[in-house]
């Protein structure tokens, strides 16, 4: 199969032609950066105390931020809980959010954005068709809408995509997703906002996939890794629940990781497990986590409960919830956080893990001009989908071969050992075939030739 490259010089010519992307209004927190293998809101460690936030679920989707009274009356709630942070699984790309991220920094709370939607998403059966250029028009334009909100903290390019041994062979393109999403926000001259991934509670495969996510040339590793993890269910322990042995197996892991959803219904909740999560237990390997979830939908893990009428109705573990919150202090300093950070090897292929290498598919050629010219408006929670391909009538609408290795332009956000080795494949990708690329090249050089002769 044939071998692409043309990504990062795409990149790296149009940021210096772009025009600004379209960008919410700023709302103003001070951003949080990635250092080592932990969070930072300037020169302090941030841990995420949060909540999973969508009212109405996957049955009822509807944008929780893109309407005042629904947001002002959930952040009324979230500041009496006491946390920092939201997740939210889906927005509606074609609406403002100007008001409600306000309000959500205002109330000092940051946002943790899926950027698919069950339109526009990765099908685990058929990664190689739904990874196509609709499907990232749609993903770029949510990151033109967000990276301009200071409390936007991280975007995840996938949620829960491998779920069991059999889907691992969609790996690739997960983090191809995260490459392009990274190498968008470069590329577009954005705040380049962490990405990475949110993986399933799979016990088989949840050690290789970080690993397969922080492997590689830096330009296509993650900046993050988090899961989804219900082993801890009340009454239990720090050694009986298992958080020990996972601590312990992600010990030397170089990026930040946190619990993008937490919070067992097997029994009475009483979060025992906030103590843990926010002690020298856990902080030298996690960043906090996020709890499963703000409203009572059909799985009944909701703390609150929405009436028809929009009237909120605390559930008793809100209240434990906040208690726990309010007498558990982060651990003081760094809470002794990897400050070198760095790569993990790649897993190796197996009976739980069928991926050999680090290739990744190549980015499909109608995509290209995304970076150059920005992604456009997005289509909302209406539009007609990209799962079953970007149309026949898209020509290099799907990805073909496989991408050259530093197939991405962002370095990862951590200090990492290898932090220069994407500017030097940057550089290297110039020389990649491209229909406009040595035009553009050429004029650059010729221009300043010319005016280097000037000052002869």
């Amino acid at each position: 199969m044939k071998t692409i490259n043309t990504l990062a010089a795409l990149a790296v010519v149009s940021s210096a032609f772009a025009a600004p992307s379209k960008q919410g209004k700023r709302a103003e927190l001070t951003p949080i950066t990635v250092k080592g293998n932990a969070f930072f809101q300037g020169n302090n460690r941030f841990y995420m105390r949060g909540v999973d936030y969508q009212p109405g679920g996957s049955s009822k989707l509807v944008d929780p931020i893109a309407d005042v009274e629904t947001c002002t009356r959930d952040i009324a709630k979230f500041k009496e809980l006491g946390i920092n942070t939201i997740r939210i699984y889906t927005v509606d790309n074609s609406a403002n959010h100007d008001k409600c991220m306000q309000l959500l920094a205002d109330a000092g709370i940051y946002l943790v954005l899926d950027v698919n939607t069950p339109k526009y998403s990765l099908r685990r059966d058929k990664p190689l068709i739904s990874y196509n250029s609709k499907y990232l028009q749609n993903i770029f334009a949510t990151i033109d809408s967000f990276s301009g909100y200071t409390n936007t903290l991280a975007y995840f390019s996938g949620n829960e995509v491998i779920n069991d041994d059999t889907t691992t062979p969609a790996a690739p393109y997960v983090k191809a997703v995260t490459r392009d999403m990274r190498s968008y926000l470069a590329a577009r001259g954005h705040r380049q906002i962490p990405v990475g991934y949110s993986a399933a509670d799979v016990n088989s495969n949840r050690l290789e996939m970080a690993q397969y996510m922080n492997c590689g040339t830096d330009d296509e590793r993650s900046d993050f890794f988090a899961f989804n993890d219900y082993s801890w269910c009340d009454p239990s322990s720090f050694t009986t629940s298992g958080w020990d042995q996972k601590v312990k197996n992600f010990t030397n892991y170089g990026l930040p990781l946190f619990l993008s959803e937490f919070g067992c219904i097997t029994n009475t909740r009483e979060w025992n497990e906030i103590a843990s999560l926010y002690s020298t237990d856990m902080t030298a390997v996690y960043s906090g986590g996020l709890v499963y979830e703000y409203s009572e939908e059909d799985n009944k893990y909701g703390l609150v409960v929405i009436g028809s009428d929009g009237k909120i109705t605390e559930k008793d573990d809100f209240g434990v919830l906040k208690a726990k919150f309010a007498a558990t202090p982060n651990a003081s300093g760094d809470g002794g956080y990897n400050a070198t950070g760095g790569a993990s090897g790649c897993p190796a292929k197996s009976a739980t893990w069928d991926v050999d290498g680090d290739s990744l598919p190549a980015l499909p050629k109608a995509a290209e001009a995304y970076f150059k010219n920005g992604a456009g408006a997005g289509v909302g929670l209406t539009g007609t989908g990209s799962q079953d391909g970007a149309g026949e009538d898209v020509e290099g609408g799907q990805s073909e071969g496989i991408a050259a290795s530093g197939s991405g332009l962002a370095s990862s956000s951590s200090n990492s050992t290898n932090s220069s080795s994407s500017s030097d494949k940057g550089a290297a990708a110039i020389l990649a075939p491209s229909s406009f690329l040595p035009m553009v090249v050429g004029t650059i050089v010729c221009s300043f030739t010319l005016f280097g002769a000037a000052l002869l």
